[in-house]
């Protein structure tokens, strides 16, 4: 199984590259979203979850995310997480995830945790204006997470813009291939499919698979 990172910030266009990965790769791949891995939080209002900072790394369950992955690599299947933006909490659902040959982890803190990274086949940051990034967002936010102009003009200010210069700048220099214009770019998105492809098919011969190198 290979096991690729996405990594950028909030509307950098990392579920639009997983998802156009996903249908060029088709039944071999599977995408999670970092996202689904938000710790509940049902002891709190829903006015106090709301002022929480989903941004920061220490919101994840990185250590559920991380056993997730590994179960998949050792050919074990697990539950799919999942997170309810309206509701700021987890909404876990009973569906089984298999492993598939290619897994694909996509999130703002995807490259946060060492252990994860240490896995990982390939990662990639996309690396986007933050302005066009904020727009997307809004665009985002209202449609699909029912949330008004205020709520996320507050939120970027108080925790999204502080910890993208903190932390998230920062993981470009983790990555393995810097994707620029977004998850919309044909062109990487070809290039990395038939990278992928050939490792699959055992052309790599840098790659575990192969048996010749360990990374």
């Amino acid at each position: 199984m290979l096991f690729i990172g996405i990594c950028g910030a909030s509307g950098s266009g990392k579920s639009t590259l997983a998802e156009a990965l996903q249908k060029k790769l088709g039944d071999r791949c599977y995408v999670i979203n970092q996202d689904a891995y938000y710790y509940d939080h049902p002891d709190l209002t829903f006015e106090e979850r709301a002022l929480l900072n989903y941004d920061e790394p220490s919101i994840f369950d990185h250590d559920l995310l991380l056993d997730d992955i590994t179960a998949l690599m050792e050919g074990k299947p697990i539950t799919k997480k999942q997170y309810d933006y309206a509701q700021h909490r987890r909404n876990d659902s009973g569906d089984i995830i298999r492993p598939h040959d290619v897994m694909i982890l996509e999130g703002i803190h995807a490259f946060h945790d060492k252990r994860l990274c240490d896995l990982m086949y390939l990662k990639l940051y996309m690396k986007v204006e933050p302005d066009i990034c904020l727009l997307r967002r809004i665009q985002r936010d209202i449609t699909e997470r029912s949330r008004d102009i205020d709520g996320i003009a507050n939120q970027y200010l108080t925790t999204v813009k502080p910890m993208y210069d903190r932390y998230i700048r920062n993981y470009i220099n983790d990555a393995d291939v810097i994707v620029a214009r977004g998850g919309k770019n044909a062109r990487i998105v070809d290039i990395l499919t038939g990278y992928v492809k050939d490792a699959l098919n055992g052309e790599d011969e840098n790659h575990p698979i192969c048996g010749n190198i360990d990374k």
